[in-house]
């Protein structure tokens, strides 16, 4: 199969968003979707532009996504986080995270970023195994650590 990964466009959002919840759907957390179409096509294309991201495509098929963003990092400047790396299911296998992966990667080396992170679920072997081949250092001592919308709003009141 051949494949070539470009910069998404905004032509790619509908399919941007299949391998979204497609992912949510793989780390059983498909009901956590909220993003739509004009949400990524506000913060991917509009004037304060949030994120990037690259798509593979094989006969005129997204099959693969990855969205980063850029972040600072305290000790060592300015970095990038991956957010997403998908690989639609019928289309693993075939090196197409690979490109992807690489493709961030030299992105973010050309830029002059310090860093690339990103989180990867614990019970996902293959990821970590993958990443660590890569050269990728898994930090197994941190945690994440969110608040969600509703713990903002309860701390918010509680605190004002």
């Amino acid at each position: 199969m051949t494949f070539t990964v470009r910069f998404g466009e905004q032509k790619d959002v509908p399919s941007l968003l299949r391998l979204i919840k497609e992912l949510a759907y793989f780390e059983k957390e498909l009901e956590a979707v909220e993003i739509t179409e004009e949400t990524l096509l506000t913060y991917g294309f509009g004037e304060n532009q949030m994120f990037k991201f690259f798509v593979a495509e094989s006969d005129d098929e997204i099959v693969g996504i990855a969205l980063f963003y850029e972040r600072f990092s305290t000790w060592k400047g300015p970095t990038i986080h991956l957010e997403d790396l998908i690989v639609t299911q019928s289309r693993r296998k075939l090196g197409i995270g690979k490109a992807l992966y690489g493709k961030v990667l030299q992105y973010a080396y050309t830029n002059n970023y310090k860093r690339v992170a990103w989180e990867v679920l614990d019970w996902n072997t293959n990821a970590i195994e993958f990443y660590e081949n890569s050269g990728a250092k898994y930090l197994s001592d941190w945690s994440v650590v969110q608040m969600n919308e509703e713990g903002l709003l309860n701390f918010v009141n509680q605190n004002i």
